[in-house]
């Protein structure tokens, strides 16, 4: 008798071990458990003949198992919600998304032969087959005809179709699975924005600026999209570009503003010419009417404006110390609201240094101080006051304006010399190099006259030389004792008429040592005769 056993193989003595059983006195082969095709969908067994005593008597032999297919897998969605969208007004048979579901079942039997459908559409109007998809390729088209499909007629922008996959061919014993598509209807510019009147009115102070009106507009069309989004401009009616219009983001509003203010003596009312249109282009179709222009009508409110100088500033020369009371200029200012018969009184707003009066009335400035050049208060030559004006309007209206006086030199000022000590070594001649120094300007200053002073005898022991137009050099005729002098000179400008100056040097004479000076910290020796005289004879009974 032979035995029959199988052996190496998965499902027998191999993961997934006891799936398959072998009789051994009829060869039989079972299996222990069911199989799933979807996880392993065939085995191979290798089966020997042996006999009792367990000696090979044939084989082994393969044995091929296949298992067969059964309708177990139910057709899955890749995703449970799917979403598309469509552009309104497409023709019909538009493709609109693609649905795909996968069945882990034999592919090559009607396990796995998937059929779609769309068994619910929501919601249902205007028509509840609005959609179609393919059978086999799961392709959702339009079935609805472009005139109907109207994002602006239609019950919503949204539609929601359930769809079922079923297997075996869509066969009433298939399994199935569901998936829900979300279809959104989108816009595209078929409707022109209009406006809702056709007049808008405004009232606006002169000399005001800002937001006037807002216009407002209908627009069929999304309002989140370039379709539906407007935009303004003025196409009429503004030659001075004293307004702007910008839209709202936030409700589409056309906001209309006075950028330049506006002044109701030269213009009391405007009348501008408004359009709105998108910012996408409209379908060839469909164009901008009448509905998309409007008109605005801007009423200018007068209100009391303060006067105007003119010019401003105002600028005048004159001269430096002209007498108290002198005419310096006339101011003008005008009231801008001519269609009122208003006055204007002056008066003096800042007058740093005090040096001027107006008259109320006409406007007559005058000299009340002295106008001097060399005042801190005078700045390059010019001097600077404020004046007020002020109207008798209700409430008064005030303007101001300035008077810039440009102030001529007068020689006023005599010059005075640099330094005013000196020091030299008692062996040195070269006293020092003085300079002349003056506040007022050319031709009122420089070039300097330096001289010695009157008093006798000066001359007999110093000297002193010019250098150029504002320096001169001081010099000893003779050595003098270690001892401080005061040295008087005489500086003349070159004013006419000239100013002259005399001013005193003190001139150290020291002991120099070793780079060191000496000097004297006695009160100073005046340059007299009779100094200069005992300093000469003590000099020769030194020979």
């Amino acid at each position: 008798m032979l035995l029959a056993t199988a052996v190496s193989c998965p499902g027998a003595d191999q993961d997934p071990r006891g799936l398959f059983t072998i009789d051994i006195d009829t060869g039989d082969v079972s299996v222990s458990r069911s199989l799933d095709r979807e996880a392993i969908d065939s085995y191979e067994l290798e089966v020997s003949t042996t006999d009792f005593a367990g000696n090979l008597v044939e084989g082994p032999a393969l044995l091929l198992i296949t298992v067969i297919d059964q309708n177990d897998n139910r057709p899955i969605f890749k995703e449970t919600r799917y979403t598309g969208e469509v552009l309104e007004g497409s023709p019909t048979g538009t493709t609109v998304m693609t649905m795909t579901a996968f069945d882990a079942d034999d592919q090559a039997t009607d396990n796995a032969a998937l059929r779609y459908n769309i068994v619910r559409q929501s919601p249902d109007k205007p028509s509840p087959t609005m959609f179609y998809i393919n059978p086999e390729r799961g392709d959702i088209v339009t079935v609805i005809s472009h005139t109907l499909l109207d994002r602006e007629t239609l019950p919503t922008t949204t539609y929601e179709l359930e769809i079922v996959a079923k297997d075996m061919a869509g066969s009433e014993v298939g399994l199935t699975g569901t998936a829900t598509a979300t279809i959104t209807i989108t816009d595209k510019n078929d409707h022109a924005p209009e406006f809702t009147h056709t007049l808008f009115e405004a009232n606006v102070y002169e000399g005001s600026t800002g937001v006037v009106v807002n216009l407002t507009v209908d627009d069929r069309d999304d309002p989140d999209t370039g379709a539906g989004r407007a935009i303004y401009s003025i196409i009429n009616g503004d030659p001075t570009l004293s307004f702007e219009i910008q839209t709202n983001p936030d409700n589409n509003e056309g906001m209309l503003s006075v950028i330049k203010p506006l002044d109701y003596e030269a213009e009391r009312f405007h009348a501008l010419l408004i359009k709105v249109e998108n910012e996408d282009p409209l379908v060839p179709d469909v164009g901008y009417g009448p509905s998309s222009t409007a008109t605005v009508r801007v009423t200018v409110m007068d209100i009391n404006e303060g006067p105007v100088f003119f010019p401003d500033p105002l600028t005048v020369n004159k001269m430096e110390n002209i007498p108290l009371g002198s005419f310096v200029a006339s101011l003008n200012a005008t009231d801008p609201d001519i269609l009122q018969a208003q006055s204007i009184r002056y008066a003096v707003l800042r007058d740093p240094a005090g040096w001027l009066s107006v008259s109320p009335v006409t406007g007559t400035v005058n000299t009340s101080g002295s106008l001097d050049r060399e005042s801190p208060y005078v700045h390059d030559n010019k001097y600077t006051a404020v004046f007020i004006a002020t109207d008798n309007g209700s409430p008064p209206a005030t303007g101001t304006g300035s008077l810039v006086i440009y102030l001529e030199d007068y020689n006023d000022n005599a010059p005075y010399v640099v330094p005013s000590v000196a020091r030299v070594c008692e062996d040195d001649m070269n006293v020092a190099i003085v300079g002349g120094r003056d506040k007022d300007l050319y031709p009122n200053a420089a070039p300097f006259k330096i001289e010695l002073g009157k008093q006798p005898g000066l001359d007999k022991t110093w000297k002193v030389t010019r250098v150029n137009s504002t320096h001169s050099q001081i010099m000893l005729l003779h050595i003098l004792k270690k001892a401080n002098y005061q040295l008087p000179l005489l500086i003349t400008d070159s004013g006419v008429p000239p100013l002259s100056n005399y001013t005193e040097v003190k001139v150290q004479v020291c002991v120099c040592k070793k780079n060191k000076m000496h000097c004297s910290s006695a009160h100073s020796h005046r340059a007299s005769l009779l100094v200069l005289f005992a300093t000469l004879l003590l000099a020769l009974l030194c020979l």
